[in-house]
């Protein structure tokens, strides 16, 4: 996977998160349906793009979160993006779109 993680570089204040996966099974041991599982609103940063631009002076400002770190996520938003050959689902956030990091 990491090798096709290499092959998306975010642009500008873009980042790409991989959505934490939501529990299927309960502590007891039920399984749950798919429509009864909430959406998962944390997510783990893969890539991050160099920021946007000053208008003056045409350098970047950086982003404020960087590879690895977790983050919660809005309910709806980003630009899922699939690779061919990889399951997981990831998705483009703009830095605006990320509501906290989580420590």
């Amino acid at each position: 996977m990491a090798a096709a993680i290499k092959k998306i570089i975010p642009m500008l204040d873009r980042i790409l998160i991989q959505r934490a996966e939501a529990l299927t099974k309960t502590k007891g041991g039920i399984v749950l349906p798919e429509k009864s599982v909430g959406k998962v609103l944390e997510g783990t940063v893969l890539a991050v793009g160099p920021g946007t631009r000053n208008a003056t002076t045409g350098s970047h400002i950086p982003i404020g979160v960087k590879e690895g770190d977790r983050v919660l996520l809005p309910e709806f938003g980003g630009t899922k993006v699939n690779l061919e050959g990889d399951q997981k689902e990831l998705f483009l956030f703009r830095e605006s779109d990320i509501l906290a990091k989580l420590e």
